[in-house]
């Protein structure tokens, strides 16, 4: 039996109607559960009147707003899919994906006016978010007024059950290594990734958290918000990451989810070590690996940080570390959660054994059916008994947590031996003057490969020697390991989870 999902607009404004589901952190406005219910229908038949039918795929473009969310459970209410779009990309980058994915409507909100309109074409229904009022003049070409479009609409009369293995959404990755792909999201993702983040974070009615990571990520939508819906809570919408206002925040949230860039910003700002962190009741982390340093400093305020690891394929919370272990285990991302098998294996498929690194195996009823039009991707991804190959390399220790160790396309092989760069990146992360590292491998005439490593140094900090560095990686690191090259930049290209894209690095590293 799938993971069907009953209508949860419907179902929340029926238990708790007058509890506060939405606020907008800015302009205080908020969102009681019966009038979200009542939008989100009204905007499922304001979208069946613009000609969208079940299957149709609706693509948005705009920041963290309230009625993103209104949009998605319209979808959700009339079967239609939706396509969140990434607003940092320029309209030539976006227009491949409308290629592919073939929307009906693009939903836009005014700062991103501009792109929305350079990416119109023939039978492409477009919907502003905002009034004309608040769009440039030269903008105001006539799109549907989203606003107008619900006030003349009834709200829909849909089917209270949305079968698991329907598309809601399709979400597309944001390519650290290559071009963009649509992983399709089901209702049975939802369902399961709501109840591991209940089980890993304790979200429960009344809870408040906080959204603010961009909605056209997995995080922005499932980490927490999503979760935090279902289970009849407050979802505060930041329309961009504030690091002031986040901490100003601290005392009203009962859970706080990040990517390492956030909470690295967090620790710098000069408000932090004042700031109240107490009321947060769980932390979570994940997107990239949390560098050790930012445990500890997040550590001695209270506030135990717990790494976790998904994909945007594994819906995606799929392993959270308990908090008991956020200082105890370090680095570790904990283990598998409830609905999810996990194995690291070899290059043949067989299972290692504990402490051996290969790469990351998931099994369970909340992973992707697969890519969008991508077939030969999905057959690539997906072993034949359902085990999704991650491309990631782990370890596992004797008490079942796993630990991420980097990609396999990152492992480079340094005169006959494997390296690893996220174990460099984090020795180099330790030096008083780095605040971050990147580390790639590139070829060498004597060793076969040797290690780039481009350094983000700390405001203020004066760029240390190459001699100084290859002698403080040495005291930590086989020789092997120690990086070739030190190379300083003033920023790193990331995708929205602030992965770096390390194939970005190695492009600029041959120029």
């Amino acid at each position: 039996m799938g993971f069907d999902l009953i209508d949860v607009t419907a179902k929340r404004a029926a238990l708790t109607p007058d509890r506060i589901a939405f606020e907008d952190v800015l302009s205080g406005r908020t969102l009681s559960y019966a009038q979200l219910e009542d939008r989100s229908a009204r905007c499922a038949s304001g979208l069946a009147s613009l000609g969208i039918a079940r299957g149709d795929r609706v693509a948005i473009l705009c920041r963290n707003r309230i009625e993103f969310f209104e949009l998605m459970f319209a979808c959700a209410k009339l079967g239609a899919i939706l396509v969140p779009l990434n607003w940092r990309a320029p309209a030539a980058e976006l227009a491949p994906l409308l290629d592919d994915c073939s929307p009906k409507a693009l939903i836009f909100g005014h700062e991103d006016s501009q792109i929305a309109i350079a990416l119109s074409r023939r039978n492409l229904i477009l919907v502003a978010l905002d009034s004309y009022e608040q769009m440039a003049a030269e903008d105001a070409v006539g799109p549907c007024d989203y606003e107008s479009l619900l006030a003349s609409a009834a709200p829909a009369q849909s089917d209270p059950r949305w079968p698991g293995d329907a598309v809601w959404s399709l979400l597309y990755t944001s390519g650290t290594t290559g071009q963009p792909k649509a992983v399709i999201q089901t209702f049975q993702m939802a369902a399961v990734n709501a109840f591991h983040v209940s089980q890993a974070f304790g979200v429960r009615a009344g809870d408040r958290t906080l959204n603010f990571l961009p909605l056209f990520h997995a995080a922005g939508i499932q980490l927490v918000s999503l979760p935090t819906l279902i289970a009849g809570g407050t979802v505060s919408v930041l329309s961009s990451f504030d690091a002031a206002r986040a901490l100003a925040l601290m005392p009203r949230l009962d859970v706080f989810f990040a990517v390492p860039a956030v909470y690295q910003q967090l620790a710098l700002h000069p408000n932090f070590e004042a700031a109240d962190l107490s009321r947060v009741r769980a932390w979570g982390c994940g997107g990239a690996p949390l560098p050790d340093l930012l445990v500890e400093r997040f550590a001695a305020k209270g506030a135990a940080v717990c790494n976790g690891y998904g994909m945007t394929e594994t819906g995606p919370t799929a392993f959270v570390a308990a908090a008991e272990d956020a200082l105890a285990h370090v680095g570790s991302v904990g283990k598998a959660q409830m609905f999810l098998d996990a194995r690291i294996v070899d290059e043949r498929g067989h299972t290692l054994g504990e402490g051996e690194i290969g790469e990351i195996w998931m099994r369970g009823p909340g992973l992707t059916p697969g890519y969008w039009n991508r077939a030969e991707e999905t057959a690539k991804t997906f072993t034949a008994e359902g085990w999704l190959r991650s491309g990631d390399l782990g370890r596992r220790d004797g008490g079942d947590r796993f630990y991420v160790v980097g990609r396999i396309k990152e492992m480079y092989i340094s005169g006959g031996e494997n390296v690893y760069p996220a174990e460099i990146e984090a020795v180099l992360a330790r030096h008083p003057a780095i605040l971050e590292a990147a580390v790639v491998g590139a070829p060498d005439d004597k060793w076969g490969e040797v290690g780039h490593a481009f350094l983000l140094l700390h405001a203020g900090a004066s760029a240390p020697y190459c001699e100084e560095l290859e002698k403080y990686c040495r005291a930590y690191l086989a020789a092997y390991k120690v990086p070739k090259f030190f190379i300083r930049v003033d920023d790193f290209p990331r995708t929205a989870a602030g992965k770096v894209r390390k194939h970005l690095l190695k492009n600029a590293k041959k120029q």
